[in-house]
């Protein structure tokens, strides 16, 4: 135990006083008494009588016991109620005391340890020089029993090494050379190896060290507490340190875990490996055979030295590194796929200096305030940390190796959704990241209950952490299955509209009606799951569905227009009357429809403008792409002509058009229908034909018909009336016409001169349209003027 001089006074002042008031008891008791006999004397008789009379009335005594039953109760439940206020009262002075004060208490413990083992050591050095302490030749003695035990675990250890050098050097080959295998198994199970074969030789030479104990150190068969308490130490020093070597492997390149060079392997690992030596063969071996051997104060200085030493060196070697780690962070961070990672890896490179300070003057701390239980704790915390932080890499590794290449679907699955994989692997990236990020949260919770920031378990036993888990898996789940049906809805009407995978051309109708479809879902499938979503979180969806009814209702009012859109085109698409690819003449206009939705209709005219025309404004719907069509033409020819020889000469065009392949396939009827004379115009006798057509063919099929009509009517010499202009130069009063007034230009000169004539005319009007194009308007001047 420690004792400050302050302490020993306060602790001697205590014990004085309470003997004080011991000692002072049986006179204020002898005082008390001797009064109680007095007064006891002088009333007896009275107070005697008055008792015997109240106790001798039937009702006096019956109200006397309901008085003292009220006064018991009454003074119960005020001492019950004081005692519930008083201990609230404490417990809120103690939160608040220890949430204020737990620094400062730890601050101070640290400086009060510091000078007492200070004190305490120059009184044990004292002792110890003037041979009042217990005696040195004991120690020595015992210290060479230990030092043949030490000798032989080390002597042991270092020549299983080479042996064990041998093994690493093969396991280091296997790693390198990886042809055919997949890498990460081979390399997980070279250093699996390796691990196994450093702990095996660890093992070996503490049973060495074990057995020359027993066999040749003091009695047979036995072992004493200073040898038992090195081996123990040596087997958890050295196995931490194998731990060390597995990470950093500063010998062997291909058993690396991290990546780094050689050069920064083995220096890091020599600074670790010579920090837990020092530490832990210091703290848990030397410290206490001192403290038993030769004096606690000394054991307590020893510690201090030792603490002092380690957290020195840790600060000169993270001092002299921080840059160097800074720079390879960084690298790190660039490198780095997922961007939660980049983050982290540059927020640390800023600051990892500062927290490897922090740790180790937590580390120094601790040992320095107690130096019997901080040490395990603070190797179980970085245990516990580093484990956590390279099963987070190795889980983020995996999830890099399964994902990040894509996913293959089962070929069934590809022949009947052919595009499920491609629209898979457009989500995989996502679900990748979202794992990722689970992943590094639980790294970071798992590394801050280690250091006693959160208490993992205990949070996640707790009704709020399994609700939290609960909700997150539940939203994930939700999430992961819409996401499916979606993909496989999607997979499947694309490859429905698919002609090469589908089972042949889908029918225009077959377009329109899935391509409609696929967006409706969608929007359903996106409201549904954000309801179940906030559903889960917590979020009463109840408001949120009255409030989108009265919107729906308020925009049912304000946008009539809008909703006889969206019915008009319910029922046109219910009754087919537009299909994508459709030629159609709607509200005036006539071209392609290109895209339908639930609202509007794309069309696109002949001259390619492209017209947005809402269902609402469609009262009729002309569909020419239906069944079959028919190119209707009508010809006009001379009165002179022979109507029956012109239909001669009609249909001989039609044979003559059903002899061409490419138009033979767009006709349906080999019959020419003619319709006869259908008028008999001012210029001409009209003669109308119909040819029957495929939908949309009848366009092509009435050019080349018109084409052959024009070149067999005038091979037969027959007349198409076509406007003649007649020049009228009116008549005198006889009535005869007069001569046309003819002038012909003989002479050159005439000629040239009439030229120039017309040139200066053309100048004089360019001169005058320059004049009038510098007119300002905005100019005063010209409106005073009454221009």
């Amino acid at each position: 135990m420690r004792y400050s001089l302050s302490s020993f006074l306060s602790t001697f002042t205590l014990l004085l006083m309470a003997w004080l008031m011991l000692a002072a008891g049986p006179v204020h008791a002898g005082a008390a008494q001797l009064a109680a006999e007095q007064s006891a004397s002088e009333g007896a008789a009275d107070k005697y009588q008055a008792l015997a009379d109240v106790l001798s009335d039937p009702s006096s005594r019956d109200k006397l016991i309901a008085e003292l039953r009220s006064l018991s109760d009454t003074d119960g439940g005020q001492a019950e109620q004081g005692q519930s206020k008083q201990a609230a009262q404490d417990s809120d002075a103690e939160k608040k005391d220890s949430a204020a004060t737990d620094v400062a208490k730890q601050t101070q413990s640290a400086v009060q340890v510091i000078v007492g083992t200070l004190t305490g050591s120059w009184t044990a050095l004292s002792e110890l020089v003037s041979g009042e302490s217990k005696s040195i030749k004991d120690f020595f003695t015992l210290l060479v029993k230990l030092s043949l035990v030490i000798a032989a675990t080390i002597v042991a250890y270092w020549l299983l090494r080479p042996i064990a050098r041998l093994l690493f050097r093969r396991a280091d080959n296997m790693a390198a050379n990886r042809d055919g295998i997949h890498p990460i198994v081979v390399k997980a199970t070279a250093v699996l190896v390796s691990v196994i074969t450093d702990v095996v030789v660890v093992i070996l030479a503490w049973l060495a060290g074990y057995a020359v104990a027993l066999l040749f150190v003091g009695e047979m068969g036995e072992v004493s507490v200073s040898q038992s308490l090195f081996l123990n130490v040596f087997l958890a020093v050295e196995l931490f340190k194998v731990i060390i070597r597995a990470v950093f492997a500063g010998r062997d390149d291909a058993l690396r875990l991290l990546p780094m060079k050689a050069e920064t392997a083995r220096h890091w690992s020599l600074f670790l490996s010579s920090l837990v030596s020092l530490v832990g063969y210091g703290v848990l071996f030397v410290v206490p055979l001192v403290s038993n051997q030769l004096s606690e104060n000394l054991g307590n200085l020893t510690n201090l030295l030792i603490v002092i030493v380690a957290v020195s060196y840790a600060f000169t070697v993270v001092g002299r590194n921080r840059q160097n780690v800074k720079d390879g962070l960084n690298e790190l961070a660039h490198e780095a796929n997922f961007s939660m990672t980049r983050v982290t890896l540059g927020v640390l490179a800023r600051c990892w200096h500062w927290l490897a300070y922090a740790y180790f003057l937590v580390m120094g701390a601790s040992l320095l305030i107690e130096p019997d239980t901080a040490l395990p704790g603070l190797l179980l915390a970085t245990l516990q940390t580093v484990l956590a932080i390279f099963i987070g890499m190795a889980v983020i590794g995996l999830i890099q190796l399964l994902l990040d290449n894509g996913v293959k679907v089962p070929a069934i699955i590809s022949q009947r959704l052919s595009t499920f994989e491609t629209r898979l692997n457009q989500f995989v990236p996502t679900f990748s990241k979202v794992l990722k990020g689970i992943v590094l949260v639980m790294v970071i919770s798992a590394i801050l209950d280690a250091w006693g920031a959160v208490n993992l378990p205990v949070w996640l036993a707790s009704s709020a952490g399994t609700q939290f888990l609960s909700t997150v898996i539940s939203v994930l789940f939700i999430l992961a299955i819409a996401s499916l049906f979606w993909m496989t809805l999607a997979s499947w009407i694309e490859h429905r509209l698919d002609p090469e995978k589908g089972g042949g051309e889908p029918s225009a109708r077959e377009k329109t009606l899935l391509t409609i479809f696929r967006n409706a879902t969608a929007i359903v499938i996106i409201v549904m799951t954000l309801m179940i979503v906030l559903s889960e979180i917590g979020i009463d969806i109840g408001p949120l569905l009255a409030g989108a009814g009265v919107l729906g209702l308020a925009i049912g009012f304000g946008a009539q227009k809008l909703v006889t859109d969206v019915i008009t085109g319910v029922f046109i698409q219910m009754e087919n009357a537009i299909n994508a690819g459709d030629i159609v003449t709607v509200g005036g206009l006539t071209g392609t429809a290109e895209k339908l939705t639930i609202r509007s209709l794309g069309l696109r005219d002949l001259s390619g403008t492209y017209h947005i025309i809402p269902f609402s404004a469609v009262d009729t719907v002309s569909n020419y792409m239906r069944e079959f069509a028919y190119h209707v033409g009508e010809y006009g020819v001379a009165y002179r002509e022979d109507t029956d020889e012109v239909v001669i000469k009609l249909r001989e065009a039609f044979e003559e058009l059903l002899s061409d392949d490419e138009q033979r396939a767009k006709i349906l009827s080999d019959e020419l229908e003619v319709h006869g004379v259908t008028a008999l115009a001012d210029s001409s006798v009209n003669i109308r034909i119909r040819i029957k057509t495929l939908p949309g063919n009848q366009w092509a099929v009435g050019r080349e018909y018109n084409r052959l009509v024009k070149r067999h009517l005038d091979a037969a010499g027959i007349e198409i009336p076509f406007p003649h202009l007649t020049l009228y130069f009116g008549e005198d009063k006889q009535g005869n016409a007069p001569a046309m007034p003819l002038k012909m230009l003989n002479d050159v000169k005439m000629i040239n001169d009439t030229s120039n004539e017309i040139q200066s005319a053309k100048k004089a009007a360019g001169e005058r349209s320059s004049k009038s194009s510098e007119y300002n308007p905005t100019d005063k001047g010209d409106f005073d003027d009454g221009e």
